[in-house]
């Protein structure tokens, strides 16, 4: 076994410091170097291994040191030992074998319980909701593992079966030691391979603006692409809003098959280029488009990477499309995977990329000294470069929106009420809901009652629920400064009138925050009658966003204006 680390670490280093086509000088010194620090390297380790205190462990040990030289270049060069073989492939592909189910640890009961069935996934069909807590996995007690425990046994073999012991709660306001009251319920699931969908909702509203989301690029996501937009095109569509916010991306060859059903055979969709020159590359569209006039909306956010920047931003250079939303993540890398002794891969970084315009829009430089650092990109250091009509884009940073719209900023409450809440109190709400009610109005229709929101608020209060508020923190600080600089003496009572005014007040504040902490609650309640499409359903009514991309596509004087027309 240590050999077979060692081997990969050779292997590794190997490929990363291959010579390039420097000067001979040059490359000799690097090739030292190289030589050089790998036997001091496997030094070091014998004499570890031979006179440490402890036995180490080589795989521990040595793959730390693996992961600690790749931490020092970027996060996106990674090292799949041969048992993490099935986390590359998810990477990959978006499929994995198991049960199809987002689960979690409940803070509240130290427990992982299930947060979220996919829809017609084995955890599902077997019976599994929101809000179960796993009791036990093939007789296997579950209480006190963690999350990645309890993951890795609900995974396996596609075809394998296995017994869920869970308990569905009838009531979370009355606790029996660890657990409240509930039904204990065995359900056999048969785990299968799970596909995360590609497009998770699309749909053709009443006005003929088709609305599609595209969850991620994974292997062949573009021929999903393709029928839905066919088949509302085949029932009418005139315009189309594209969804990519929160699409961390993937496949670069995917993202470039979506662009060409916008844009004429034969066009420059992305460049990529890199140390090895066998290794750079240009992409062209290779078929005749759906169609390459429908006006097209495209939405993003700060968690648009990768592929769907590509997509973002070849639409925008080429002037086909309106970007509308928030600027993007700025992931301007691209990766490939290579093969390594005794299974194991190198998914490296290799290339940047180029969209039509010619601009790289990486927002981050990744420096290799000092162990590795990282320097954000300014504003007043990008470049300009030019859109096929003439109109001005930027390199660095991301994709710039040509219409920004901010999304809702989230006080305090509202943040620790769905992250930092030991008491769980949104989480007991919605469970305590969903048994009440055996079903609800459809998705785009269903809102909680004002009575309904003011029963949560009374949960709110009477479990004694805390939080920073950001105001008392500021207000603290100013009290500070003002005493280290002596002016508090003579503004006391200003300040005490403030402090007064700016009491912590619970109720006040979920009063202030009802309409967003009602739309969370009611899109989370959604998500256990309709999964995933109902929550964007739900969403679509209010979002802002949207809202914005339609207006724009029923006034196409101003779209064409916006794309230089």
């Amino acid at each position: 076994m240590k050999k077979t680390i060692l081997t990969s670490l050779l292997a590794i280093v190997s490929m990363l410091f291959a010579p390039t086509t420097a000067t001979a000088q040059t490359s000799d010194d690097h090739n030292l170097n190289v030589a050089k620090n790998l036997d001091v390297f496997t030094a070091i380790y014998k004499q570890l291994d031979m006179m440490y205190v402890d036995t180490l462990d080589a795989n521990e040990v040595i793959v730390s040191g693996i992961n600690a030289m790749l931490h020092s270049l970027d996060p996106y060069t990674v090292y799949y030992p041969q048992e993490k073989s099935e986390d590359l492939m998810l990477l990959r592909t978006g499929t994995y074998a198991g049960v199809g189910a987002v689960i979690r640890k409940n803070l509240k009961l130290e427990r992982v319980i299930i947060s979220e069935p996919y829809d017609g996934m084995p955890a599902a069909e077997a019976g599994a909701r929101r809000g179960d807590i796993i009791l036990s996995i093939d007789g296997e007690d579950m209480e006190g593992k963690d999350v990645s425990y309890v993951s890795s046994h609900l995974r396996g073999e596609a075809g394998t079966s296995f017994i869920l012991e869970v308990l569905r709660p009838t009531s979370t306001k009355n606790f029996k030691g660890k657990l409240p009251e509930g039904k204990k319920l065995k359900l056999k699931v048969t785990r299968k391979a799970i596909q995360q969908p590609t497009i998770p909702y699309y749909e053709l509203r009443t006005d003929g603006i088709g609305y599609l989301n595209l969850y991620q690029f994974t292997e062949n996501c573009s021929r999903d692409v393709r029928r839905a937009i066919l088949e509302m095109k085949r029932q009418g569509m005139r315009a189309l809003v594209f969804d990519l916010r929160g699409n961390g991306g993937g496949s670069e060859m995917e993202a470039v098959n979506i662009v060409n059903m916008f844009v004429p055979r034969g066009k420059l969709i992305v460049s990529n280029r890199g140390r090895l020159k066998q290794g750079n590359r240009d992409y062209l569209t290779t078929v005749e488009p759906i169609d390459s006039v429908m006006p097209v909306v495209v939405l993003v956010d700060d968690d648009t990477a990768s592929a769907s920047e590509i997509t973002s931003g070849a639409l925008q250079d080429l002037d086909r499309a309106v970007i509308v939303g928030t600027r993007t993540y700025g992931k301007g890398l691209v990766q490939m995977t290579t093969e390594l002794p005794y299974n194991g891969t190198l998914k490296l970084t290799t290339n940047k990329y180029y969209i039509p315009s010619g601009r790289c829009i990486q927002a981050i430089n990744y420096r290799h000294d000092r162990g590795g650092y990282v320097e954000h990109v300014a504003d007043s250091l990008t470049k300009v470069f030019h859109t096929a009509n003439g109109r001005e884009v930027r390199d660095g940073g991301g994709i710039k929106p040509d219409v920004e719209v901010k999304p809702d900023s989230m006080t305090n409450i509202v943040g620790y009420l769905m992250y930092a809440d030991s008491s769980e109190v949104m989480h007991d709400f919605i469970v305590d809901y969903v048994n009440a009610h055996p079903t609800i109005a459809p998705a785009k229709d269903f809102h909680l009652t004002d009575q309904e929101y003011d029963e949560f608020k009374q949960r709110v209060l009477q479990s004694k629920f805390t939080y920073d508020r950001t105001t008392s923190k500021y207000l603290d600080e100013l009290e500070k400064l003002a005493r280290f600089e002596g002016y508090y003496d003579g503004a006391r009572q200003e300040f005490e009138q403030l402090r007064a005014k700016l009491k912590h007040d619970t109720a006040h504040d979920l009063d202030y925050n009802r309409a967003t902490l009602k739309r969370l609650l009611e899109n989370d309640i959604i998500a256990v009658y309709y999964f995933q499409r109902g929550q964007i359903e739900y969403t679509l009514g209010w979002d802002p966003v949207m809202k914005e991309a339609v207006r724009l596509l029923d006034n196409l004087d101003e779209y064409n204006k916006i794309l230089g027309k």
